[in-house]
């Protein structure tokens, strides 16, 4: 224990008097998760939408008007005919273009029927697909109002309807930022901890200081927990930190338990920071192990589930993020503070995590034994 003492105030104080590391330590982290939530956001409004009314009846207004107040489109242009439309979206300066044909009221009213053109810009495919979504939406909406307007009462008592009330469970509200926040602060903190670790090994041997510990009777262990321990502590502080910033600026409190969340960042910070000693044992720079690291932890962050489902990705890219640690963090950062599991809920994903951190950190030994 002497000897882990000694290496743990050297570590320390090498952490502490370099004042760049401590503000990409906390002041990144902080100003990223302040920013993240607010640009990371996967709703969808003021998608730019030119009409070409070719009808200027009640009814094509009414249609306008009620595509523009729903919140969800703003008006790019009115044009005369399809062309100066088209011209607008050709321009990016529109997202859809509804054409209104001539004679649009009086089909309606006479035939029962009309159709629309609606072109979308399909360049960006989640706003188009989701764009049209909401145009298509509002657009049987307004097509519902009409027929119930042109019935008689008696006779819509006689239709069979079905009523849906939904109910939202555990985010009544749908609020974005109870859902992508906690899983940004995942990734801050495997960020952190993964390449902040990585380069631990690695300036050691940049510096010259690697030969002088080989040859100190200094056990391997001591030397991995030397490099373990100091990274681990600052992940829990910036987890903490990340957790006041979630509720003072968010209004994120924890459904569940508090202590079950330190418990598996505790063991999901050893399996991560066994990641980046693992990367620093094959690493001969520093700048190789920052690529290597930024290498690993995009594929982590872009199959860890936090932008796209997991459930929605091919069967051999579930097989990935089930090797992969930030699957599971997102997992239960979602669990505890949304839905308020409990412990046995996330004993299978600690396991897991456990297990993976176990086979890092024992191949980061074995490995160093190698090189050394």
């Amino acid at each position: 224990m002497r000897t882990l003492k000694f290496l743990l105030q050297k570590e320390f104080r090498q952490i502490f008097r370099n004042k760049s590391l401590l503000r990409m330590l906390f002041m990144v982290p902080i100003v990223q998760l302040i920013i993240l939530p607010q640009a990371a956001n996967f709703t969808v409004k003021n998608i730019n939408i030119a009409f070409v009314d070719l009808d200027h009846s009640t009814y094509s207004q009414q249609l306008i008007n009620k595509v523009l107040s729903s919140g969800y489109f703003k008006l790019a242009a009115s044009t005369p005919d399809y062309k100066a439309a088209y011209e607008l979206i050709e321009k990016d300066k529109a997202d859809i273009v509804v054409e209104i044909p001539h004679d649009f009221e009086r089909n309606l009213e006479t035939e029962g029927t009309q159709k629309l053109s609606v072109s979308v810009n399909a360049i960006n495919g989640v706003k188009a697909s989701v764009g049209s979504g909401y145009l298509t939406s509002i657009i049987q909406d307004y097509n519902n109002n009409i027929r119930v307007n042109w019935i008689q009462p008696s006779k819509i008592n006689q239709l069979p309807t079905i009523e849906v009330v939904a109910s939202n469970w555990y985010n009544p509200t749908l609020s974005y930022y109870l859902f992508m926040v906690p899983g940004i602060l995942v990734l801050l903190v495997t960020l952190i901890g993964g390449n902040m670790t990585s380069q631990n090994i690695v300036r050691e041997k940049e510096m010259g200081t690697i030969e002088q510990i080989n040859v100190t009777p200094i056990k391997k262990y001591h030397f991995i927990l030397g490099k373990l321990i100091p990274f681990w502590v600052l992940g829990i502080l910036l987890f903490t930190l990340g957790l006041l910033i979630a509720r003072v600026v968010y209004g994120i409190v924890p459904l569940g338990s508090v202590a079950l969340l330190y418990l598996f960042v505790s063991v999901y910070l050893v399996t991560i920071m066994g990641f980046g000693l693992l990367i620093s044992t094959y690493s001969e720079t520093p700048m190789q192990a920052t690529s290597l690291t930024f290498f690993f932890v995009q594929i982590f962050n872009l199959m860890g589930g936090l932008f796209t489902p997991i459930d929605s990705m091919p069967a051999w890219a579930k097989v990935i993020t089930d090797v992969i640690p930030i699957s599971y963090f997102i997992k239960v950062m979602r669990m505890i503070v949304i839905k308020g599991s409990h412990f046995q809920d996330i004993l299978p994903h600690i396991l897991i995590v456990l297990l993976m951190g176990v086979v890092l950190n024992t191949w980061a030994i074995i490995n160093y034994r190698k090189t050394t």
